[in-house]
């Protein structure tokens, strides 16, 4: 059973899995899926101000934050317990591409070369992670929502804005991922 856990799903599995959770969270307890709200609901807890936006009775969504700090154990338990060891696979016309930006180490989800302390200290590394992370706070603000509160919860309620917002982020991440993404690796 730990084995099956270890491997990466197929997307007919884990697909509906995800999608599952819309249905069970409205008819359990008529609440919406989506992640991003839950910085606006810790702001509205810590922070005191008169700031309007914070004024509202966050401590009837505190049920995101367990939801929210579930992920977060999750992701530390899986990483620790449940971690496969086995090298990432890497379609071999990527992983030639990416040689040539000096990418060469599959060891984890995420390239060793571009996500670590010593790379933040360089522009390339800067870039991808401190601005990247500003751009995609300040585009789910912006959005009203990231990619799982409109794809996931949003489409199944056949909510306008977010089949807009889904199309705008898959165009953002086409450009990204074949237009921006390669300047920026050369840098």
């Amino acid at each position: 059973m730990l084995e099956i856990i270890k491997e990466p799903w197929p997307w007919y599995v884990a697909g509906p899995l995800i999608g599952l959770t819309v249905p069970a969270l409205l008819i359990l307890g008529n609440k919406s899926f989506g992640i991003s709200s839950s910085l606006r609901h810790i702001c509205a807890a810590c922070i005191p101000a008169g700031i309007s936006f914070f004024k509202y009775d966050w401590k009837k969504e505190a049920w995101n934050l367990f939801f929210v700090l579930g992920i977060f154990f999750g992701g530390m338990i899986a990483s620790h317990f449940l971690l496969n060891t086995s090298e990432i696979t890497v379609h071999p016309e990527l992983k030639t591409e990416l040689a040539g930006y000096g990418i060469t180490d599959y060891s984890n989800l995420v390239p060793v070369q571009l996500m670590n302390f010593e790379s933040l200290l360089t522009l390339r590394g800067f870039i991808m992670m401190v601005v990247g992370g500003f751009l995609v706070g300040f585009g789910t603000r912006y959005a009203g929502g990231c990619t799982s509160g409109h794809a996931i919860m949003g489409l199944s309620n056949l909510q306008w804005p977010s089949l807009v917002a889904t199309v705008c982020f898959m165009i953002g991440g086409f450009i990204m991922a074949n237009l921006v993404l390669p300047f920026i690796l050369s840098l």
